[in-house]
């Protein structure tokens, strides 16, 4: 039997050009070894915060919980329920790992030349020491491998945590969560983990379960919140606890990032009428536009970074959200207008020094046109790095050709991976580590910087803007 080696190119997301492939490799050998920083994640803290922890089986760590994986199969003709996605109404899906993985393999050729096919490339090859190239063929061989390779100690998730240097790992977390989680790992001395203040399913009234978290928040909280002045102790008391257990930033996605501020009778008003399930979409729009001047006004007082993601129309599917629910890969960006609408929240907070807001947006079209001038004007601004459908080669390419020249590196933040998948940390941050070099030595080659310029610069995108723009300690 004739097997396929499989060996990633050393040169790869580098430009053809021999003068900036030499430069960019150069650039790159200087940052590789650098440690992770992982200021925005979305891995759940109890695959940590238990050493027993494991990731299961192959099929379990690779395709049944990745919309990235199982939305590509799904827009040639897969099932999600042949893929073991769990539905909601508990109707049966395939449990049979192998096969899962067999038709996972089958296709595997869908993801040629998307960032969903470099990253799983580079885990199988670099991580697991896979040698053959995934296919129909070689599926249940990889996956004997793999299973193995899974069993052994090396490869429990704390021993990755190790193995991959990362120096930061934030989660993201419920504005109820309790952080139980977060408490056994600062217990282990595992500090470097840190919790991120998630309140969206408190704020949007307009989501099915807002009265039973505002229950839960409540509970979490030790207040009783029975009106709009309660819920904003409520949330200033759990920022706090979050702060106490590390948490470096809050996080926030809106639909569109509209803010105005409401008096505080107009606040209470919507929150009553929410409470009594009588809130129309424009108290809930209102109401998230006046939310977010508060958490800004919030972060200017405790110092959490404030993220704010915008631009994704979720589960435009609704026969998927029916029987699968959220985050099932139907979220669809839309146009976004950041000028006229973030600036009431600005121009409050923009110039405060102790206020910081970290942009992120599904709208590539608004990087150049509104969100580089708007980093590089006010002094609270940075730009997250591309995010979502744009966390790829080419999607890196543009963010830096539209975004460096007004807004300058300086005001943005680095890169976060933004992922659930903890085995793929590594692979995303090496892909953007290549494109940042192959880019700084485009520039080198057309004579716009001197190579130890470039050297300084391939650091800090690496490593050095993410712990500046999250305000990350030094230990």
């Amino acid at each position: 039997m004739l097997i396929t080696p499989w060996a990633l190119s050393p040169d790869r997301c580098f430009d053809s050009d021999p003068a900036q492939r030499t430069v960019a490799r150069a650039l790159y050998a200087s940052v590789n070894d650098l440690p992770l920083v992982c200021p925005h994640g979305h891995v759940p803290p109890a695959l940590l915060a238990d050493p027993a922890a494991r990731f299961g089986t192959p099929a379990d760590l690779f395709i049944i919980p990745d919309h990235y994986i199982f939305r590509m199969l799904y827009s040639q003709g897969g099932a999600l329920e042949d893929l073991g996605v769990p539905t909601r109404d508990g109707t049966p899906v395939e449990t049979d790992h192998r096969r899962i993985w067999q038709r996972f393999a089958e296709h595997f050729s869908l993801f040629r030349g998307t960032p969903t096919g470099l990253w799983p490339a580079d885990e199988l090859v670099n991580l697991f020491g896979v040698t053959e190239r995934l296919d129909g063929d070689s599926a249940q061989r990889i996956y004997d491998h793999l299973e193995a390779q899974l069993a052994r100690p090396e490869f429990a998730p704390r021993a990755l945590l190790e193995r991959f240097q990362i120096e930061l790992l934030s989660t993201t977390d419920a504005a109820t969560d309790t952080l139980e989680q977060h408490r056994r790992l600062h217990a282990d001395g595992l500090r470097q983990i840190r919790p991120t203040f998630r309140p969206d399913a408190v704020v949007n009234i307009a989501h099915s379960g807002w009265t039973g978290g505002i229950a839960a928040l409540g509970e979490a909280s030790g207040i009783d919140v029975v009106d709009y002045a309660s819920y904003i102790r409520a949330l200033e008391q759990r920022r706090a606890v979050f702060k106490e257990l590390g948490a470096l930033a809050t996080d926030h996605a809106a639909l569109t990032p509209y803010t105005a501020r409401l008096s505080d009778r107009e606040a209470n008003a919507i929150f009553e009428r929410a409470r009594r399930g009588r809130a129309g979409d424009e108290d809930a729009a209102r109401f998230t536009g006046h939310m977010l001047m508060e958490f800004a006004r919030m972060s200017v007082e405790d110092g959490l970074v404030m993220q704010l993601h915008v631009g994704s129309l979720r589960d435009h599917n609704q026969a998927v959200f029916a029987r699968f629910g959220l985050d099932k890969g139907a979220d669809i960006p839309v146009a976004t207008e950041w000028t006229r609408n973030l600036r009431p929240l600005l121009n409050a907070y923009g110039t405060d020094v102790r206020f910081r807001l970290i942009l992120f947006t599904l709208d590539e079209s608004s990087y150049s046109r509104e969100l580089a001038p708007l980093a590089g004007h006010y002094p609270a601004v940075l730009l997250g790095p591309p995010w979502w459908f744009f966390d790829s080669v080419n999607g890196m390419r543009r963010y830096f050709d539209r975004v460096v020249e007004t807004a300058g590196l300086y005001n943005t933040a680095g890169f976060n991976d933004d992922t659930r998948a903890f085995a793929s940390i590594p692979s995303r941050h090496d892909v953007w580590r290549r494109v940042s070099c192959d880019w700084l030595a485009g520039l080198v080659v057309q004579g716009l910087i001197a190579e130890d310029e470039a050297a300084e610069l391939a650091h800090d995108c690496a490593y050095g803007l993410a712990k500046r723009a999250y305000r990350v300690p030094e230990e």
